[in-house]
């Protein structure tokens, strides 16, 4: 058993249960008869929306005797299986032993390594679920397949199966075949430890509620004005003064070379890339009260507890700036597995724009220098980006013509784009203009906005194979507790990962909104506090 996965349950269920005051008065009122087991939730109420599902026949029952088969020996392979085990064990009671072999009544993960047969048109992400009477069988051509449909396959089971205590069933998985595979590689969050720092412990529990929803990327906003999160040996004070503090003057912290190993480590085993943001030139401001030497001037100024923007910025023409950038970039890629490292770029309102395209100019080479391909924000494509940067756009409707066209001619030169419109997928958007959390700069984004739109469509003139999906980020200049993070996230945080993974044809509210609703009882069987959207038709019992 993974210790950390029942420890964050147990720590969301003490935080939903401290935040709803819950008492317990009075006799226990007497049990009702047992009626018939309600039916299994059908193969097509997952989220996000399945590419394709043939349902019919024999739903599979979970059972004492059932096992968890894990074919091949890969040791991916059987982490998953583990997991699984992991999952269910606690609330069915059963014993599930994870094995290389069995016959019938198995939970069965069987990993291809190419795409024939089962596998076929799955990608490296992709799965097929085939359940029946005698059992289930998950069939991926990369175990990352076959972990995404697992996830699968704890949404067909009832809500009770996330719960840490023996529930009484029964463990129903509707019969037929789901076959599923992304619409984008791309499907990321992006969560700010900069305003306010959380622990190793923390963004742990939030991985795991975006493997959920088969979100596969991490964008980790490590630094920024209010503090500096990642320990970097050339420039130690960064992260040991600079990361003192944080909005309002808390303590803030940071993360040590092994802590955020560790959570490159755990975001793996779920399957998420960990994409580390380092913002520059601006949003620096931690970084130059660090080290006077960084300033133009020489000065440095005061460690900052504000939420404003845009005044701050690295001092272009000197050369020390870009030996910092440098021992940065290589130290964090050197820490770094996965492909990217995002540099920012945004709302440096303190440095010229000949100055920007300057550093932006040199600063991208130090990325692929290290083996890592450049993101940015989308004002990245007033520089010029190199041959495979990526620019993230976070654009809105208020955002002007003559920037949105910037953006969409970068895209025909080769620059990839992810989607995050700040009026549709940030998080940290209030849903309601009395709403005590979040902030409301782009407007108000209730449920309903935030999934009804297209990544594919919404850059008018952006080449359909310049997407390369979507990400949904969550700034925290209001937000400090685990609680506060997931009441922003939950329900909005689904709807941007189906519009990540599920066919467009899929895209319906009236449709999701119902699948939606009955993602409820999950998220309270975790723990996640979340907001009851009245756009939402939200199980009353």
């Amino acid at each position: 058993m993974n210790p950390h996965h029942r420890t964050t349950r147990l720590f969301g269920s003490l935080l939903l249960t401290a935040a709803v005051g819950i008492s317990c008065v009075g006799a226990a009122p007497a049990r009702p008869a047992p009626g018939p087991p309600p039916p299994p939730t059908p193969l097509s109420q997952v989220i996000p929306a399945p590419a394709s599902v043939d349902a019919g026949g024999s739903a599979y029952r979970i059972n004492p005797g059932t096992t968890i088969r894990v074919d091949g020996g890969s040791r991916d392979v059987r982490r998953i299986g583990d997991y699984l085990a992991d999952v269910l064990r606690p609330s069915t009671g059963y014993r599930l032993p994870v094995t290389a072999h069995g016959g019938g009544n198995t939970i069965r993960l069987k990993l291809t390594g190419k795409e024939t047969g089962d596998a076929k048109g799955l990608g490296d992400e992709g799965y097929r679920l085939d359940s029946g009477s005698r059992g289930v069988t998950i069939t991926a051509r990369r175990p990352a397949g076959l972990f995404h449909g697992v996830q699968t396959l704890r949404q067909l089971l009832p809500a009770a199966v996330e719960k840490d205590t023996r529930q009484s069933g029964p463990w129903l998985i509707a019969g037929g075949t789901v076959e599923d595979s992304p619409r984008y590689a791309y499907r990321g969050a992006m969560l700010d430890v900069s305003r306010h720092f959380f622990t190793v412990d923390q963004v742990k529990r939030y991985i795991d509620q975006l493997s959920l929803y088969k979100v596969n990327k991490l964008h980790l906003h490590l630094s920024d004005d209010q503090g500096w999160r990642i320990a970097i040996d050339s420039w130690p004070r960064l992260a040991t003064y600079g990361g003192s503090t944080q909005v309002g003057g808390g303590a803030g912290g940071y993360y040590t070379k092994d802590q955020y190993k560790e959570i490159v480590r755990y975001a793996s085993s779920r399957y998420l890339e960990v994409v580390p943001e380092i913002d520059l030139p601006g949003h620096t401001n931690a970084a130059l009260a660090s080290y006077a030497d960084l300033n133009c001037d020489g000065v440095a100024p005061p460690l900052y507890t504000g939420t404003a923007v845009g005044f701050s910025s690295l001092c272009v023409p000197k050369p020390l700036t870009y030996e910092f950038v440098d021992d940065v970039l290589r130290e964090l890629a050197a820490l770094t597995p996965g492909s990217t490292i995002h540099i920012g770029g945004d709302e440096a309102h303190s440095t010229s724009h000949a100055d920007y395209v300057t550093f932006m100019n040199k600063v991208q080479p130090l990325v692929t220098k290290y083996g890592k391909s450049v993101m940015g924000w989308h004002q990245l494509t007033g520089a010029t980006p190199v041959k495979g940067a990526i620019a993230q756009y976070w654009g809105y409707d208020a955002t002007g013509a003559a920037e949105r066209k910037q953006v969409v001619d970068a895209a025909k030169n080769g620059t990839k784009l992810v989607i995050s419109p700040a009026d549709r997928s940030y998080l940290d958007m209030k849903y309601t203009r009395d709403f005590p959390l979040g902030l409301s700069w782009a407007g108000l984004v209730e449920v309903q906005r935030s999934y009804d739109w297209d990544p594919g469509t919404y850059l008018a003139g952006a080449p359909a194979d310049s997407i390369l999906g979507v990400e949904a980020p969550l700034w925290t200049e209001t937000l400090s507790t685990s609680a506060n993070l997931e009441v922003m996230a939950f329900p909005k945080l689904p709807g941007i990962a189906e519009l990540g993974w599920s066919p467009a044809a899929t895209h319906d509210w009236d449709t999701y909104k119902v699948r939606l609703a009955s993602q409820a009882p999950r998220w309270d069987a975790l723990g996640i506090g979340y907001y009851r959207s009245p756009q939402v038709p939200w199980p009353t019992n």
